[in-house]
């Protein structure tokens, strides 16, 4: 059996968009029927709310292409990586962080290095870490992507490593999620659309993350690496 949803918004574009997400797929995977045009109107329903109803009914195929998604997604989540691979990846990872530190700084530096539910998480801590970290963590990223080449040398499975120092993800992520309801409620306010500056993907899902939920809000990116935005709009 198809399925079928209805939909509403102030517009015909905002109503299909909210169908789409609801049902989770793209406009080519869904017939769109429009059950109430906002032109359509007459003289009584002007002081009323505009709403526009759309119907979304899944494409036949479309079904079957969204469950061999999400087959494909459960495959890959269960992918398990090789005990003893882990083990030589977290000392490829433990010998490369100690020659490093050894060799940037003449400060003294602790780490340490766990596996984690198949990933090994890096945590560096020691006087004057800044330069480890960089300009709004673009030292540290670097140096995440590095760790995680290091770990998968030589091995049939990639290896993902995540590194944190001196507790710096926790409170860049702590500033973002801020930084979203402030500038949420600025929108919801004005009606007017905020482009925020430049980040990278980890710190865009923060902000995609922390706005998915609202009810006033959304979210969306516009440009190119390394210059890509997050633009917070109202609904």
């Amino acid at each position: 059996m198809l399925k079928t949803i209805i939909s509403e918004g102030k517009t015909t574009n905002e109503a299909i968009e909210k169908g789409l997400k609801e049902l989770n797929v793209s406009k080519n995977m869904v017939d769109v029927k429009i059950l109430e045009n906002e032109e359509k109107r007459s003289f009584f329903d002007i002081l009323a709310p505009r709403v526009v109803k759309v119907e979304l009914t899944l494409k036949e195929n479309s079904i079957e292409i969204k469950q061999n998604s999400s087959e494909r997604n459960v495959k890959k989540e269960e992918k398990i990586i090789d005990e003893k691979d882990l083990e030589i990846a977290t000392k490829n990872v433990n010998d490369f962080i100690d020659n490093f530190l050894k060799n940037v700084s003449d400060k003294q530096f602790d780490f340490s290095v766990e596996i984690i539910n198949q990933c090994i998480e890096v945590n560096i801590t020691g006087e004057d870490s800044g330069f480890l970290i960089g300009y709004r963590g673009d030292v540290l990223n670097s140096l995440q992507t590095i760790l995680s080449s290091v770990a998968s040398r030589n091995l049939n499975s990639k290896v993902r490593v995540i590194l944190d120092i001196e507790n710096y993800r926790n409170r860049r992520k702590e500033i973002l999620e801020n930084l979203a309801i402030k500038v949420s409620k600025s929108v919801s306010k004005t009606g007017k659309s905020i482009t925020l500056e430049p980040m990278g993907a980890y710190e865009r899902k923060i902000i995609h993350s922390k706005l998915q939920d609202s009810r006033y809000v959304t979210t969306h990116s516009v440009g190119e690496e390394p210059n890509r935005r997050v633009v917070i709009s109202k609904k």
